[in-house]
């Protein structure tokens, strides 16, 4: 593939927040703790504090893989276990990237988001060759929205999961996804590497008992290789490493202080905040409910249930059994940050403007706040798109131009009449000079109605001049519906592609070497948009 860059902010796709955190306006600087760049990481080095269990860590870590399918039947383990252990070192450090168990991995950048960790880890051992650094894959296994994980779209085709299900979608049985995965593995074909991609998704998805256990499975399968080490949070000893800071967050609901100051500080600056907190930022967790805990009077109860619990017997309860408090979206960058010696924190734009309204949070409780590293983008072109894209002359600039402005511009540049009107308005102009200061000399009051009949004649020229392009376009309609055409393959529903195609298809065509590519083509400190060209 080859590989073009341009901004964040030219692609029009990102918000003014991502923009100025980039940029490094100042405003948002006491809103995060070092800049993502190299410097920013020998900083952080120097003060890093890490709360991380190491031995805890690396055990937990060693018996979910085995739990997936032991050390024979977990592809690549040997790179990955040799990771797992690297962590047990107080010179090891983690690289972190988070998504939730979408089916199939979701959207192209669910992948983007995991390569983005894995090459920053090897630019990172090459600027501390005294340190090592372990990419991780942090599943949302304790989330509950099942409707934002049940589906992808792959082939212009949605494969959607319908289930009833409740409580957290990681603790899920998936023995009826038996028809997505059919549906699935009949859009792959049979060409290419559709044959290594369905043995793949049939492991994973048709031989464990969770979707938990089933996306591991499937994640590692395609990047164990690298060494990525993916971890499942909802563990009890886990949450008991973290159980005091579940209990003074529980009890005392500093979170809600601290980040609902941080909230009124940066909407003052402009900046759309992403969450909200709740006065009680934790879940109560079971098999079949993930429901929300707050404060009645002097006791503490779950909703939609009869569980009540005193104060004293809440501690207790979370001294027992940790693993029944599932931390929400405001509280689980925290817990992860905490159980992990993490560096840095990898998401998209939105996820960046979350995690800087916690920062404040993460002061309170004298946990290191990571470097937060905005994902890789990136827009995969396919080689008959790319030839058309090039037939027209389309700059990788004007791909993100909208469809309406991209036909303005190809008609302009290839009618052979020159379709706009600002010479004639330049000689209108100078008449309409004459005429006011005609009409000033013989009544100074007709200044106004000059300046009127001016603005009609204006808008008038205005409306013809989009009449020309109008039926100039109609002269061009064929080259017209093939660039909408092009606009549409590369950016589905007027959107991203990374936002919304699976990466199925582009594995079919490429098996791994796709994955190598990414890798060797997005680099995650140069903040660039990426155009891969087939």
């Amino acid at each position: 593939m080859d590989a073009t860059c341009i901004d964040y902010k030219s692609t029009g796709f990102f918000s003014r927040t991502v923009i100025d955190y980039l940029e490094d306006v100042p405003e948002l600087r006491s809103f995060y703790s070092y800049r993502p760049d190299l410097k920013g990481f020998h900083q952080l080095l120097e003060q890093e504090q890490v709360t991380a269990d190491r031995q805890l860590l690396a055990t937990v870590l060693t018996e979910q893989y085995e739990r997936t399918g032991g050390t024979n039947e977990v592809p690549y383990w040997p790179m990955v276990k040799a990771n797992i252990e690297l962590l047990r070192n107080h010179n090891a450090f983690t690289i972190t990237t988070g998504h939730q168990l979408n089916v199939f991995t979701g959207p192209l950048y669910f992948l983007y988001k995991i390569v983005s960790a894995i090459k920053l880890c090897g630019q990172l051992k090459d600027a501390f060759p005294d340190k090592d650094f372990v990419p991780v894959y942090w599943m949302a296994s304790e989330d509950h929205d099942f409707a934002e994980i049940n589906y992808t779209n792959i082939g212009h085709k949605k494969i959607q999961w319908n289930e009833q299900v409740s409580g957290a979608t990681g603790r899920l049985n998936i023995r009826t996804f038996r028809e997505c995965l059919n549906q699935y593995k009949g859009i792959l074909g049979l060409e290419g590497h559709a044959t290594e991609l369905a043995q793949i998704v049939e492991t994973a998805y048709g031989q464990h008992d969770n979707l938990a256990d089933a996306m591991r499975y499937l994640v590692n399968a395609l990047f164990g290789r690298y060494g990525l080490v993916i971890i499942d949070a909802d563990d009890a000893r886990l949450k008991k490493h973290f159980s005091r800071i579940i209990t003074e967050d529980v009890t005392g609901q500093h979170s809600f202080k601290h980040i609902t100051e941080s909230n009124a500080l940066l909407q003052k600056l402009g900046v759309h905040t992403q969450v909200n907190p709740r006065e009680i930022n934790f879940f109560y967790l079971t098999d079949e409910l993930r429901e929300r805990i707050v404060q009645e009077g002097d006791d503490f109860i779950v909703l939609n249930t009869d569980i009540r619990f005193t104060r004293a017997q809440l501690e207790q309860e979370i001294a027992d059994h940790p693993e029944r408090f599932s931390p929400n979206v405001v509280m689980r960058p925290l817990y992860q940050e905490y159980i992990l010696p993490n560096l840095a924190y990898i998401g998209g734009g939105a996820e960046l403007v979350y995690w800087l309204q916690l920062k404040a949070n993460f002061d309170h409780y004298n946990v290191t706040f990571p470097i937060l590293i905005l994902r890789n983008s990136a827009l995969l072109i396919r080689q008959e798109s790319a030839a058309k894209a090039q037939k027209m002359g389309l700059s990788t600039a004007q791909l993100f131009e909208n469809v309406d402005t991209l036909k303005n511009q190809w008609v302009h540049k290839h009618s052979q009449h020159d379709l706009t009107l600002k010479e004639e308005w330049r000689e209108l102009q100078c008449v309409f000079e004459k005429l006011k200061l005609r009409a000033h000399k013989i009544d100074p009051t007709l200044g106004p109605s000059a300046e009127a009949v001016q603005a009609r004649l204006k808008h008038a020229i205005d409306n013809l001049e989009t009449k020309l392009t109008k039926a100039e376009k109609r002269n061009h309609a064929t080259h017209l519906r093939q660039l909408e055409a092009v606009k549409a393959e590369i950016f589905p529903n007027n959107s991203l592609q990374e936002r919304s195609e699976n990466f199925g298809l582009f594995y079919v065509k490429w098996g791994q070497v796709f994955i190598d590519e990414l890798i060797r083509n997005l680099h995650p400190l140069d903040f660039k948009f990426t155009v891969l060209w087939e």
